[in-house]
């Protein structure tokens, strides 16, 4: 009797001890799903151009964190509607700082610069100037692209002087710009906007090419492009491979776009997620060694005003929209741009949003705000998957960033 008694004594420790395994291995898999990023950052685009770094908590929210200045001047365009500074969307642009390993780099659109600062591995919101500004040969820079592989970051410039232009960097900062690829928008600086404007450059998922989204103005039936620029490998004095862009690059504009504004990469496939703000959305097929785009899905949003941004998110594979006029996010397939969900946030007296990143399972979205609200970012949990998005947080910038604040960026 008693060695029975033992034997299922022993028996219910087993079991017991299994089910404490599964049920920390399950909590393990469910922290590892809401996986996020550790920092967001974006540029307050003022006079003393600085960049907000915010620490990402372990439950996705965001806390206060650091302003660190950037050595470069912040500049907005003309709002095309009122012959003012426009605010917000201040630079008519996606990316206007972007991360590339430990490094992140931003636009300087009043000094014609590109600043690149060092990231502390202890604290994501510790940031230092690594060397000085690099002067960018065009007028009004407002968007950027980093390449780790590459060792590259490429700037586009949408004022007078227009075009795209690419530097070299390292630990020490970085080197000189080169060539521009002159486009030419006719444009003044600070240039008239938002539309004939350039609007997002961004690289492939491989790092092998640059892609440059450009905007045009249906109003006087100018039609934007997609600029398409290889990155090209050659061989330094020490056997070193050296990346460069191509001094010439594609240009196409794919049939039933006119405004192209912010895209995503779809991972895995040769498309692109494209935003019109003059309807919505396209995902468009593209060939990187020609450079030729073509429209497989389309999709018209019906309350829009001007559908700008995109992020995408691994957690749900869709993309997350959204509207500078208009206090949603819409969440759109990623095959035919279909529309998914739509979360309405106007509780939050945001009048829109502007520039967004996904990480993790969650979404940060930026309102610059306007004369009536604070600067702001909310907070999306994205955990539910596809059409199951929902806000938890609206973290109040303050004092730290106001209307003509840009970019988001995370580092994961």
């Amino acid at each position: 009797m008693k060695a029975s008694f033992l034997s299922l004594l022993m028996l219910a420790n087993g079991i017991l001890g299994r089910v404490i395994e599964r049920h920390t291995a399950s909590q393990q898999a469910d922290n590892a799903c809401k996986a996020t990023g550790k920092a967001v950052y974006l540029i307050t685009n003022d006079a003393e151009n600085s960049i907000v770094a915010l620490p990402i908590q372990a439950d996705g929210t965001l806390a206060k964190g650091s302003v660190t200045p950037v050595g470069g001047k912040g500049a907005n365009t003309i709002d095309g509607t009122t012959n003012q500074p426009a605010g917000p969307d201040a630079l008519a642009s996606q990316s206007a700082l972007t991360i590339a390993g430990n490094h992140i780099f931003a636009v300087n659109a009043g000094s014609n610069s590109l600043s690149m600062l060092s990231i502390s591995q202890r604290d994501p919101t510790k940031l230092a100037l690594v060397g000085k500004p690099a002067p960018v040969p065009a007028e009004f820079p407002n968007t950027v692209a980093a390449s780790a592989k590459n060792k590259l970051a490429c700037v586009g410039a949408t004022g007078k002087v227009a075009g795209i232009t690419c530097a070299s960097f390292s630990g020490k900062g970085l080197g000189a710009m080169d060539t521009l690829r002159s486009i030419d928008l006719g444009q003044t600086t600070p240039p008239v906007g938002p539309t004939n404007t350039v609007s997002h450059a961004f690289f492939s998922e491989d790092e092998s090419t640059l892609f440059t989204m450009v905007k045009g103005d249906p109003t006087v039936n100018k039609t934007g492009f997609m600029s398409t620029l290889a990155i090209q490998q050659s061989k330094g004095c020490g056997g070193d491979s050296i990346a460069s862009a191509s001094p010439q690059d594609a240009r196409v504009s794919p049939n039933g776009t006119a405004v192209l504004f912010g895209s995503q990469i779809i991972p895995g496939t040769s498309n692109i997620f494209a935003t019109d703000a003059s309807f919505g959305a396209a995902v468009l097929s593209v060939d990187e060694k020609t450079g030729q785009a073509s429209v497989v899905g389309k999709q018209a949003i019906s309350d829009q005003k001007a559908t700008c941004w995109a992020a995408f998110s691994k957690a749900t594979n869709s993309v997350f929209v959204t509207d500078v006029a208009v206090p949603h996010v819409v969440e759109m397939s990623t095959k035919d741009a279909s529309i998914i969900s739509t979360t309405d946030l106007s509780s939050g007296g945001d009048p829109g949003f502007i520039d967004l990143k996904a990480a993790g399972s969650f979404l940060y979205a930026l309102s610059p705000g306007n004369q009536t609200s604070n600067a702001a970012i909310v907070v999306m949990d994205l955990s539910g998957g596809q059409g199951k998005a929902k806000a938890i947080q609206r973290f109040d910038l303050g004092n730290q960033a106001g209307k003509n604040s840009q970019g988001i960026a995370v580092l994961e």
